[in-house]
């Protein structure tokens, strides 16, 4: 099941989810005479999110439903008339706006499949194609490969933390940020490594199994807690979790105990009990030697209350005897790093004569936030069972010398030769040519599976949460030569 994820769930026109500053550089560029000229743009990002070492992309499926749908309608084209300058002029004329609805989307994009792992600089999306059109996407593209793969991320870590076997469930929609927040960190975290989610919506519109217990008030609307207890049996008897901690979490463990023979008499059985405050992991284990002295050893013990990677790790170390965690507010909202920060950069521009491309940088005092000029593409090199081992960055519009090296963009002594032989795989593939979609997106569930492949092929140094390792990417040699060469010739000389 894979539902086209924007078109129908909001307006027609997505075309509006932009900031200001880009209709006002497409206006300048379509007075300038520019509009057309070819431009290239990467999206990227410098660090990996949660002082980790991987990300996992994301939002590859969304951003393609929101290109192929791109375009302005009247109503779109009618506020934007109605915006105004300071002086009270319309801020963009009517010959602008027709312009706007005529537009075709006519870009070449690449991009880096969903579940793939991804480091810093290395080009999530390769944007291709008239200046004014590709300056449009940036906002969104944005906004949607911003934080799905934020919360991909944080959920391949939660996974990494309770392992193969452990079930996951979100159920963050009530701590999100608003609707289409909840929404878009539901299918995001699927496709990390969830198993389920709680919210309904997600579950319709993305085929994501859905999943969920009772809350304290279904027990205090009850004169006690077997009552309680039994109600839901006899409303969900075969699909019961009791929630054991609204008066005491001990002694409800005992009451779901008692409903359970109850069950069991009648042909049933009670699917699991929920804690959700107090010593997870002591609750826990008392809650198992309950269970288990009862005759219910596969009856499972959900926990919830803020958890995350680490403090499931811990619980872990304490011996807590919980298979089932419940993930809300820490991973829906990426509760340790609000963003993961990237960036769309234009690193080509062709020539005003048509004679060649310009390629363009921007600088900074700081080396990690100066871009990579050129029109780039990812290669992954792998060992003989096809892990990675280093990835290359390099300008597709040069040729590759015989013998390539990795320079580390940061330290250009850090020097790797790559091996002839060496095995590798180019990661951006080609979505869009002229504005038609190439690419069969794989379904959700397809692209899960990846995601869970992707990150178990990383070496545990570079999963671990405290410290991992740094996986080297470089840039090849002439691509750093010509990188270097540039900011020398843009960046100011200041006399001593």
């Amino acid at each position: 099941m894979n539902p086209a994820p924007l078109s129908g769930l909001y307006a027609p026109s997505l075309s509006l989810v932009t900031d200001l500053y880009q209709l006002t550089m497409a206006y300048g560029y379509w007075q300038q005479g520019m509009q057309d000229r070819e431009a290239v743009f990467h999206l990227y990002f410098r660090k990996a999110p949660f002082q980790g070492g991987y990300a996992v992309a994301a939002g590859l499926a969304l951003a393609v439903d929101w290109m192929e749908n791109f375009s302005f309608s009247e109503e779109d084209l009618k506020y934007l008339g109605s915006l105004r300058g300071s002086k009270g002029a319309a801020l963009f004329p009517a010959e602008f706006l027709h312009y706007l609805r005529e537009l075709k989307f006519t870009c070449n994009v690449e991009a880096i499949p969903e579940g793939t792992v991804v480091f810093g600089n290395e080009p999530l999306l390769r944007v291709q194609g008239p200046l004014l059109q590709a300056q449009l996407l940036e906002t969104a593209l944005l906004t949607i490969v911003n934080f799905q793969t934020l919360i991909a991320t944080k959920a391949a870590r939660i996974r990494e933390a309770a392992g193969p076997q452990d079930q996951i469930l979100e159920f963050g929609l009530r701590r999100a940020q608003g609707f289409d927040g909840g929404l878009g960190a539901s299918r995001a975290a699927y496709l990390g490594g969830v198993d389920a989610t709680s919210n309904v919506l997600a579950g319709q519109r993305y085929g994501i199994p859905v999943r969920g217990t009772h809350a304290h008030s279904w027990v205090m609307a009850f004169e006690d807690e077997p009552t309680a207890f039994a109600a839901y049996a006899k409303a969900f008897p075969d699909d019961s979790v009791f929630l054991v901690d609204t008066y005491d979490t001990l002694e409800g463990v005992r009451h779901a105990i008692k409903i359970a023979r109850e069950m069991r008499a009648n042909g049933h059985e009670l699917g699991g009990i929920r804690l959700d405050s107090g010593d997870l992991a002591y609750l826990s284990r008392e809650a198992r030697a309950l269970l288990d002295e009862a005759g219910f050893p596969k009856t499972r013990i959900v926990a919830s209350n803020d958890l995350e990677e680490n403090l499931i790790t811990s619980l872990k170390l304490q011996g807590a005897r919980i298979d089932t965690w419940g993930i809300g507010t820490q991973l829906v909202t990426a509760y340790n790093q609000a963003a993961l920060g990237g960036v769309y950069k234009l690193a080509a521009l062709r020539k005003a004569d048509d004679s060649g491309w310009d390629f363009t940088l921007k600088l900074s005092e700081q080396l990690i936030k100066t871009s990579i000029p050129g029109i780039l593409q990812v290669r992954r090199y792998t060992n003989e069972k096809g892990q990675p081992r280093a990835d290359m960055l390099y300008n597709t519009a040069e040729p590759l010398p015989e013998q390539l090296t990795l320079v580390d963009p940061f330290d250009p002594t850090r020097r790797r030769p790559v091996r002839s032989e060496a095995s590798f795989k180019e990661l951006l593939e080609p979505v869009f040519r002229a504005g038609k979609r190439v690419l069969e997106l794989p379904t959700l569930a397809e692209s899960r599976a990846h995601a869970q492949r992707e990150v178990q092929s990383l070496d545990p140094s570079i999963r671990r949460f405290l410290n991992p390792h740094v996986y080297p990417v470089g840039l090849e040699e002439s691509l750093n030569t010509f990188r270097t060469n540039l900011i020398l010739e843009k960046r100011p000389q200041r006399p001593a």
